[in-house]
């Protein structure tokens, strides 16, 4: 039974025999209590940050599935074990004595873009702002399984992290598996600084795991574990949370890379409570960036009032960080819907519309924006 908000009763979450990663039916009402809670806790990218090349550590989209551990340095270890050769250990100094390896890497939320679902999955409430991009400096952790000597028998690794509590009515560690194959591609990293400079408590400090090209539940952070198995892992985070599914009984496919999106930087100025953008009359740059886990991007095209306009793109910025564009418009006085659509070389483009899901997850559909044009003055401002 469920009420007009969406809430499950707790009997009946007693009675499923299936752990569930949200606590309530997808709804059409208002946002819960719990969900402004989460959402003053698991920060979003202001979208105007979309005009910097790296983000900066405090606007970084943040989540944080329970409470941030709080580590001594000094006698934290990171332990690697399971089916290898040889079981290793390894201090932070060690770690930083090791190769080290800088990359711009874009991260984004699985949940990025939940709450504009119909009906609405009730989680953290994700707009557009679940998704930056960081430089991130570590040692590259193909490199430490080569040293511990993973078994020929090993089909993921699963990393363990120091956060721990509870989910779907069941206490666990946040923890993740990737195949191996995936794991020692190269560019995973396990990285301490962010920036430049050491890992903020929140973003995972000591050491964290940087994944490119998957949604961020892949990059655990406060990582103090990583165990080779010889079956598939199925720990809560990766069995029940983190799928597309259907309805909840739908075991659902696992979420994984990111796909391909597009996101522009509001223009103008906006409006103090509906955040509407106001635009003065005449030529506007739009910017923004795009990005993708399959590929490069290839295109993007902005949308005016469902006319298309190409955009020109920035120079590729490494192989992991998303992509600069920019387009001229020229506003005419009024009320407008802006959108972007990008396309990687994979072939793959955003839907116009979101494909929707159960738990809420890969929302990638193209960005609608509503602005109102005003007429300008000389020095280029708007009139009230």
């Amino acid at each position: 039974m469920t009420t007009t908000t969406g809430r499950v009763h707790s009997a009946e979450r007693a009675a499923s025999s299936t752990p569930r990663p949200h606590a309530a039916e997808p709804t059409t009402g208002d946002f819960s209590r719990e969900e402004v809670l989460l959402a003053s806790r698991n920060h979003a990218m202001p979208l105007e940050l979309l005009r910097w090349d790296r983000t900066p550590a405090g606007m970084h989209y943040l989540v944080i599935h329970w409470d941030v551990p709080m580590v001594d340095p000094a006698a934290w270890r990171l332990k690697i074990g399971g089916a290898v050769a040889e079981p290793v250990e390894f201090s932070l100094a060690d770690l930083r004595a090791r190769d080290r390896m800088s990359m711009g890497v874009t991260l984004e939320c699985a949940g990025n873009g939940r709450s504009l679902f119909q009906p609405r999955p009730v989680s953290q409430p994700w707009i557009h702002g679940g998704v930056s991009t960081a430089e991130w400096t570590g040692t590259p952790l193909v490199a430490l399984m080569d040293e511990a000597g993973l078994r020929p028998d090993a089909v993921e690794l699963v990393f363990s992290a120091l956060d721990r509590g509870f989910q779907g009515g069941v206490a666990h560690a946040y923890e993740r598996s990737l195949p191996v194959r995936a794991a020692v591609s190269g560019d995973v990293l396990l990285a301490y600084e962010m920036n430049g400079q050491p890992l903020p408590p929140q973003h995972g400090f000591p050491l964290r795991l940087v994944v490119p090209c998957w949604y961020g539940m892949a990059s655990v952070k406060w990582l103090h574990r990583i165990d080779a198995v010889t079956q598939a892992f199925e720990g809560f985070q990766q069995r029940f949370a983190y799928r597309l599914q259907q309805d909840a009984d739908d075991p659902g496919e696992p979420v994984s890379r990111i796909r391909v999106r597009s996101l522009m930087a509001p223009p103008g100025i906006p409006d103090f409570m509906s955040r509407r953008p106001i635009v003065p009359a005449g030529a506007t740059k739009l910017v923004g960036r795009a990005w993708s886990g399959y590929g490069l991007i290839k295109s993007v095209q902005v949308g005016v009032d469902g006319r298309w306009l190409p955009a020109q793109l920035d120079e590729q910025d490494g192989r992991h960080a998303w992509r600069g564009w920019s387009c001229f418009w020229q506003a005419e006085e009024g009320d407008h819907e802006l959108m972007c659509r990008a396309e990687d070389d994979a072939g793959n483009i955003q839907p116009l519309e979101p494909e929707w899901n159960y738990q809420g997850m890969a929302n990638n559909a193209v960005q609608r924006l509503q602005v109102t044009v005003l007429p300008s003055i000389s020095d280029g401002t708007a009139l009230p």
